[in-house]
């Protein structure tokens, strides 16, 4: 039973560990908010960009060493790898913005729920970022 469950993780290592990391990166976003807006009385909208500042961070480490194990070396090749990381990080931050804004501030609905909703399309988009143009696989000697 062991040995199935080993075979099956290596399988889907990667796509396993994402949801990991990617679930502990939601809390991490999920609860920054809360604190900010709950016990910091913080703008929402302002608390949004900040929690998607301290998620991205953890984020671009977790992915790097765990998830897609990059093995970008050279001052070059990270700051492309970083660079494109954040760069991603950011559009799909401004679907967050654009999707809180639109949701509380437009028609009115209750912030944190929207914000939980808002980080699920957050997740497959970075997913997609991270698997097909940031930590692609067979760049060899160059990445």
């Amino acid at each position: 039973m062991i040995q199935k469950v080993m075979v099956l993780f290596q399988k889907y290592r990667e796509m396993i560990l994402y949801l990991v990391f990617g679930g502990l990166t939601t809390l991490v976003n999920i609860f920054s908010y809360f604190v900010l807006t709950d016990l910091g009385h913080i703008d929402y909208l302002v608390s949004t960009a900040i929690a998607w500042v301290l998620s991205v961070l953890f984020a671009y480490f977790t992915n790097r060493v765990w998830v897609f194990q990059s093995t970008a070396s050279g001052a070059g090749a990270l700051f492309k790898e970083m660079g494109s990381f954040f760069a991603c990080r950011l559009f799909s931050g401004a679907v967050d913005l654009g999707i809180m804004f639109l949701c509380v501030s437009i028609l009115g609905w209750p912030d944190k729920l929207i914000k939980i909703l808002a980080n699920v399309l957050v997740i497959i988009l970075n997913y997609l970022f991270s698997k097909l143009f940031i930590f692609k696989k067979g760049k060899g000697a160059e990445q």
